[in-house]
């Protein structure tokens, strides 16, 4: 009886102890520790907000680029009395050579040759320079030959050669409410996506919307340099893809005009006078794809006033291929000589209508007959 009671108690402590054991092994993540350890359990610590993600690095926005600042162009008033300035001091060795000779007391056939030769030498041509002397001999023989109305004859006579009478404004205004249409025609190096850039700074300061088309396709320069152009002054510029058709930028040009509505459209052109067919079906294209949605009211032609007679050629070509009517004088200051304005007028019977004299951007002004011969004669 004692055995059996020994045995119960000895199959009791075993139980015990195997319970115990389990729930350590439990309690240790399944490791028995080594003899002699201490099992020491500690509850898991709570994980940091830092913890539980790498801190992202900050993002920073990408810069933005600098809004283009809008330039507010130069008024009329200002550029003719600095174009003024400029054009007497380019000129003015002209003036001076025929006032010093024309104020002699005698006036012999040696005199007059001189005054021939000066008038020549200024580009005004041979008939003009005919007339001005024939009509100089006669009026200076009649009404006499003093020094101050010799020059008040001189001033006279060379402002009527320019003939102020011509009618020099620019149609920049269409009809029935759609836009003025400006097409702007020369050869290459004359200067004429300079000038469309130039006009557009005119229109700008008279607070004209204006829209540019860029349709000298085949220079991405000239493309590139009218889209600087128009951001300096807020001028939005139509423009295609290189090597495109230039008929169709003029299109567009005149479309996006007529939807914003537009007071002006001023289409830069290709200038390439070697291929005259070449040219006249080009500028004949884009002349009749624009007129479908509004009729071009000013075709300009830009000459470089440096090129003297050679100029007159270039209009020449210029006209017949499209109805020029107004022309616009580049770098008239320098080696370039005030006679061609008389020149070139009498060749095409269309006035001059702007002249440049620097290369500032606001170095146009529209032509005044009696200004110019003020600054010639100084």
């Amino acid at each position: 009886m004692g055995d059996l009671l020994y045995l119960i108690v000895g199959i009791a402590v075993l139980g015990v102890l195997l319970v115990v054991g389990l729930l350590v092994r439990a309690r240790g993540g399944g490791h028995t520790p080594d003899a002699g350890t201490d099992v020491i359990t500690r509850p898991p610590a709570e994980p940091t907000p830092e913890a539980e993600a790498p801190a992202a690095p900050p993002v920073e926005a990408p810069a933005q680029p600098a809004a283009p600042t809008i330039e507010r162009p130069e008024g009329t008033a200002s550029r003719m009395q600095r174009l003024r300035q400029r054009l007497a001091g380019s000129q003015g060795g002209f003036g001076r050579g025929l006032l010093a000779l024309i104020s002699r007391d005698r006036l012999d056939e040696d005199t007059w040759e001189s005054i021939e030769d000066v008038l020549l030498t200024a580009d005004i041509g041979v008939a003009p320079t005919q007339q001005v002397v024939d009509n100089l001999r006669t009026r200076l023989r009649v009404e006499g030959g003093q020094a101050p109305d010799a020059r008040a004859v001189l001033h006279e006579e060379l402002v009527a050669l320019v003939d102020p009478s011509l009618d020099r404004r620019l149609q920049i205004t269409g009809d029935d409410g759609r836009p003025g249409v400006v097409l702007v025609v020369g050869v290459n190096g004359s200067g004429k996506t300079t000038t469309v850039g130039k006009i557009a700074r005119i229109l700008v300061a008279e607070d004209k919307q204006v829209v540019l088309g860029a349709a000298d396709t085949f220079r991405a320069a000239a493309v590139d340099q009218l889209a600087t152009w128009g951001e300096r002054v807020g001028v939005e510029v139509v423009r295609g893809p290189e090597g495109g058709d230039p008929a169709s930028v003029a299109f567009e040009a005149v479309r996006s005009g007529v939807d914003t509505g537009a007071d002006t459209v001023i289409v830069d052109t290709a200038g390439r006078l070697q291929n005259k067919a070449g040219l006249m079906d080009e500028l004949g294209k884009v002349k009749r794809v624009i007129e479908k949605q509004a009729p071009v009211t000013e075709v300009l032609l830009v000459l470089d006033a440096t090129t003297g007679q050679n100029g007159l050629i270039q209009a020449r070509v210029f006209s017949e291929v499209v109805d020029v009517s107004g022309i616009v004088l580049t770098k008239l200051d320098g080696s370039a000589k005030g006679g061609i304005v008389v020149a070139v007028q009498r060749e095409l019977g269309v006035p001059v209508k702007l002249v440049g004299l620097g290369e500032g951007p606001d170095d146009l002004a529209p032509f005044d007959p009696r200004a110019f011969v003020d600054a010639l004669l100084g």
